[in-house]
């Protein structure tokens, strides 16, 4: 795994699943809360949270921003 475009592109893989993971999150909590007429649970809520800094972590592990925050950071801070 020493080609640089190799790692490039699994650098690239790696950010955009994040960002995949993090939005079906949202959906699924969209849904929820439309199904429902009502935010979901709690619980759900946390977990979640944890599940989207877990891949924000992992995509700005291979995509690192140095001092500013990356776009799905950004990104990531507006979602409820």
């Amino acid at each position: 795994m020493q080609d640089p475009e190799t790692k490039e592109m699994l650098a690239d893989l790696i950010w955009l699943n994040a960002v995949i993971a993090t939005e079906l999150i949202q959906i699924t909590e969209n849904t929820s809360a439309i199904l429902r007429k009502s935010p979901p649970p709690e619980s759900c809520l946390a977990q979640h949270q944890d599940l989207r800094k877990t891949a924000l972590e992992m995509a700005e592990k291979y995509r690192p921003s140095g001092a500013t925050p990356t776009a799905l950071a950004r990104h990531l801070l507006k979602h409820q």
